[in-house]
């Protein structure tokens, strides 16, 4: 029988969760379980499932799980005791373990908590939270201050699904994990009525804070890229589909400046002022981008991308701060597009 007088440890206390979003319950339950079962466990009794489970309000099933865990995963000698009919510490236990993680670790974290964000009311929301949890309630006391300080230092602006899109991400993010066909009504950017698309659904991303839909079209018979707010009516028609086995949302989207599909890619060529020279070079625009600083103080951008809508709309966001070097076609749909601005606001 193991000696009953094992020494008492100091009592470890856990605090509340301090940064904002850190954990939805007041206490990380499952951490303060486990501190207390260490408590009882460093005692001079045999603790066991029944008693902790009275004790601590939960069933002996999670009791259980929590013992499992801290002998299999946190690697503590937790013994049972037939005679005694309870758990012990079968070896001294200095401190109970926690993560200690590094500040470039902290900061990843962080990031990684508030991208959680994103999927503020989609079906991803509730197990991105949990896991998140998970992660945090594993830290001590002096990490979960250093989150909290870094929370307060550094913040993110982002987007999730806007309320009014919830209901149509959920239809879609359900099809594309079964595999289904979707239906719904789609107004593209030149159009001005809404057409009714067939589309066997691959890929949800998110790009630059507004989510898209890859899939293959039926009625144009081809993959296209649909964006959220412009659907309408989804529904799952339940008819399952194969998806090829070749296809790749990075492959599709190699050539894409942002989220959609121009075919074939070209040079493209920008010259910027110098009042706006500073802000092009301090950002990655593109991975094939080449910035050359040119005289008088103008910037150079080139890049290999496809010619589609959503890059001749972030070329005319710079206004008269840019123009056009290659390639003409490029060019000339700028020219175009700016023409008819000045014409409805003259």
């Amino acid at each position: 029988m193991p000696p009953k007088n094992l020494a008492k440890l100091k009592k470890t206390t856990v605090e509340q969760p301090v940064a904002r979003g850190l954990a939805a319950k007041a206490a990380r339950p499952p951490l303060v379980r486990m501190m207390r079962i260490h408590e009882a466990l460093t005692g001079e009794k045999y603790p066991n499932c029944s008693t902790m489970a009275r004790d601590l309000e939960v069933t002996t099933k999670t009791i259980q799980r929590d013992i499992e865990f801290m002998r299999d995963q946190l690697a503590l000698p937790i013994e049972y005791e037939p005679v005694e009919r309870g758990y012990y510490y079968a070896a001294s236990v200095a401190q109970f373990p926690m993560v200690t993680v590094s500040q470039g670790e902290l900061v990843a974290l962080l990031v990684a908590q508030k991208a959680v964000e994103q999927y503020k009311g989609t079906p991803f929301e509730r197990p991105l939270n949990a896991a998140f949890d998970k992660l945090v309630s594993s830290l001590g006391e002096e990490e979960n201050i250093s989150l909290h300080e870094l929370s307060e230092a550094v913040s993110f602006r982002t987007t999730g699904v806007p309320h009014g899109q919830i209901a149509t991400f959920e239809v879609l993010a359900d099809a594309v994990m079964k595999h289904q066909r979707v239906e719904f009504d789609y107004i593209s950017m030149t159009a001005k009525t809404s057409e009714r698309r067939s589309v066997e659904p691959y890929h949800l991303p998110c790009i630059g804070n507004q989510w898209y839909l890859i899939g293959f079209d039926r009625n144009r018979n081809g993959i296209r890229t649909f964006a959220l707010p412009r659907i309408q009516g989804a529904r799952n028609l339940g008819r399952t589909f194969e998806k090829p086995e070749d296809f790749s949302v990075a492959d599709m989207l190699e050539g894409s400046f942002s989220a959609f599909q121009a075919g074939k890619t070209e040079t493209v060529r920008l010259s910027f002022t110098q009042a706006v020279a500073r802000l092009v070079e301090e950002r990655q625009w593109h991975k094939s981008q080449k910035i050359r600083t040119m005289p008088g103080g103008r910037l150079e951008l080139s890049m290999k991308v496809g010619i589609a809508p959503d890059l001749i709309a972030w070329v005319l966001g710079w206004g008269g701060e840019v123009e056009v070097l290659d390639p003409l076609s490029l060019r000339e749909k700028v020219r175009k597009t700016g023409q008819e601005i000045a014409g409805k606001n003259s």
